[in-house]
């Protein structure tokens, strides 16, 4: 019983290791990177926060920032300021 068990869990494994691997690489080729800010902002009014723990440094904003760390990592270069949001209003 061991015999056959073995091979099959290591099978288990290494099958599950690609499958997931193969979806985070997917999941990184359907983030959109945005020209400019003013297309940035159609979509997501507030911008694009990395982590819902960072503060705007600019004093009052006028809309929450939509947090995602692989949306804002692809829009990075539209944080002027450096505060971890990227075209906040």
């Amino acid at each position: 019983m061991r015999k056959i068990l073995a091979p099959f869990l290591s099978l288990t494994i290494v099958l599950g290791f690609s499958i997931s691997s193969n979806e985070i690489v997917e999941a990184k080729a359907k983030v959109k990177t945005y020209k400019n800010c003013t297309e940035l902002n159609k979509k997501y009014k507030g911008g694009v926060a990395r982590s819902s723990s960072v503060k705007n440094k600019g004093g009052k904003t006028k809309y929450n920032p939509y947090v995602s760390k692989v949306l804002y990592d692809a829009n990075k270069s539209k944080d002027r300021d450096k505060d971890l949001i990227a075209c906040e209003k």
